[in-house]
């Protein structure tokens, strides 16, 4: 396998031609490349147009923040030949490209910016840090956070100890511990589900007790819309419909970025309403 993966970079960097003049060891990245809709956030939200070579394919999506910003800019799929003809100095990747690929793109010569997932805010703050350090944009990441903060502050004043419970089309609900929990604990609410981590949407409590506001996500177009999952049970059905119901951009909720402060916004909106 070590002797293939190193005939395909030989052959590719051939067919390739000259490659780009390379930036100094503290030189920052002028040919970045991004492998899935999570690290397209960080590339976009941090650094100028001209330095990213491509985005992952959802860039563009419903569920992708930042799509507006990532119209125009070319896509690449998260595979090693596809990428490795682009010549990049940098991938940034959260899960693209599959488990494997930060040390396969590192064998290559290529540097990897690997954005981890994010259990809370505290831990989007570094990630936030940690990104910037590496794409030579401290100062717009420091920018960033501040704005998070200081709307992230604002929301909390505005919350009141509502009971929301947060429920996807998967069918699945955000109980303790969990990114959204951390999310609706800043807007100033508790969590009806007070089960530890996702879990099927709880139909046999909804039977006999509701929360005081659904969140309800909206990602776009889906193939939720066309399975069965637990949203669709007539228990869960019902007591949506009868709401109140809260909708949330799936977008702010998707990948943990600075953009989570619009779910707190919004949960803490809705909570003056229910």
């Amino acid at each position: 396998m070590a002797v293939l993966v190193a005939g395909v970079v030989a052959v590719l960097a051939a067919a390739c031609g000259p490659a780009p003049p390379p930036t100094g060891p503290d030189g920052p990245a002028r040919r970045i490349v991004s492998l899935d809709y999570c690290a397209d956030q960080y590339v976009l939200g941090l650094v100028e147009r001209g330095r990213i070579l491509a985005l992952s394919p959802d860039a563009g999506e419903a569920f992708s923040y930042l799509r507006a910003e990532a119209e125009g800019i070319p896509v690449v799929r998260p595979r090693a030949e596809d990428v490795l003809i682009l010549r990049p100095d940098l991938v940034v990747r959260s899960y693209g490209g599959g488990p494997r690929a930060g040390g396969f793109f590192e064998q290559a010569g290529i540097s990897v910016l690997q954005i981890d997932y994010a259990p809370d805010i505290a831990s989007v703050r570094a990630g936030i840090r940690g990104a910037a350090a590496r794409l030579d944009a401290a100062a717009r990441g420091e920018a960033l956070i501040a704005e998070m903060d200081a709307r992230l502050e604002r929301a909390r004043a505005r919350g009141t100890r509502t009971r929301a419970l947060y429920l996807t089309p998967a069918g699945v609900s955000s109980g303790a511990g969990t990114f959204v929990d951390d999310l609706i604990a800043a807007a100033g609410l508790d969590n009806f589900d007070d089960r530890n981590g996702w879990r099927s949407i709880p139909l046999e409590r909804l039977a006999y007790e509701a929360p005081d506001v659904y969140a309800v996500p909206s990602f776009g177009a889906t193939n939720h819309r066309n399975a069965w999952t637990p949203f669709r049970h007539p228990v869960a059905t019902e007591r949506v419909a009868a709401g109140p119901t809260l909708p949330i951009d799936g977008s702010t909720t998707a990948c943990g970025g600075w953009f989570l402060a619009g779910a707190v916004e919004a949960l803490a909106a809705g909570a003056d309403a229910s």
